[in-house]
């Protein structure tokens, strides 16, 4: 890898930048002052410094995003802000992209990732991977519902898989149900159309969980940081490449 290359994809700037870099004698490589842009850089030999710290290559990067109401999931957007918008101080040297989606009004764990097979492994249906989603239900959900959604709803276009729909609270005052619910796939306003077909509307959406990937709880509305070692583990069957 060229060493320009090498230092744009670690964050050190744009090409541009970083030949300046170089050209103040501000980088090393195996401990010798860089002179050159176009120096070949062997990954796993060379020890690339800047003003005598290490600098280290990463491959592939998983962020969790506790993803905050207002933005969407995409990689660019021409009206609102993206996750990828929402990440790029951090993250803005690094192509990132969502795996999968969640509603612009819909909050809570969202995985950015570069790393194509690992989407493709989480999404895939043929996987099955479970998404769980906390919400917060106009209208109250019964025994009823409950077994409705394990057998699968006919929402017109399709008819869902069996969901496990769980009841955690019902104030009977103002008409709200406060709910857990399961889906094993991830149609387009899929947990909102599954309500509306038994006669209910979703009034807050949160998802908890993807997968064995759990959202952390202490991290807040917005905030994101890089997966630690145990959830890196978690997601290796689904093709997770830790380098």
């Amino acid at each position: 890898m060229r060493l320009d290359k090498f230092l744009a994809d670690t964050g050190f700037g744009t090409r541009k930048e970083v030949k300046k870099l170089i050209s103040q004698g501000l980088i090393s490589i195996n401990g010798e002052m860089a002179k050159k842009p176009n120096l070949h850089v062997k990954l796993q030999e060379d020890s690339v410094a800047y003003l005598g710290d290490e600098i280290h290559y990463q491959t592939y990067y998983y962020v969790m995003l506790n993803k905050p109401d207002g933005i969407i999931s995409a990689t660019e957007d021409r009206e609102y802000e993206t996750v990828i918008d929402w990440v790029a101080l951090d993250y803005e040297h690094v192509d990132l992209f969502p795996v999968g989606r969640l509603d612009i009004d819909t909050t809570g764990l969202l995985l950015l990732t570069n790393n194509g097979q690992l989407a493709h492994q989480l999404l895939s249906p043929k996987k099955d991977v479970p998404k769980t989603y906390h919400a917060l239900i106009e209208g109250i959900v019964t025994e009823d519902d409950v077994e409705a959604f394990s057998k699968g709803l006919d929402l017109g276009d399709f008819t869902s898989k069996p969901a496990e729909l769980v009841i955690h609270e019902i104030d009977t005052e103002i008409g709200q149900t406060s709910i857990a619910v399961t889906i094993h796939e991830g149609k387009f306003h899929q947990v909102k159309r599954m309500f509306e077909a038994v006669g209910k509307t979703v009034e807050v959406l949160h998802r908890h969980s993807m997968g064995p990937l759990v959202l952390d709880e202490t991290l807040e509305l917005g905030a994101y940081r890089e997966l630690k070692i145990d959830e890196k583990e978690l997601l290796k069957p689904y093709g997770l490449i830790d380098e």
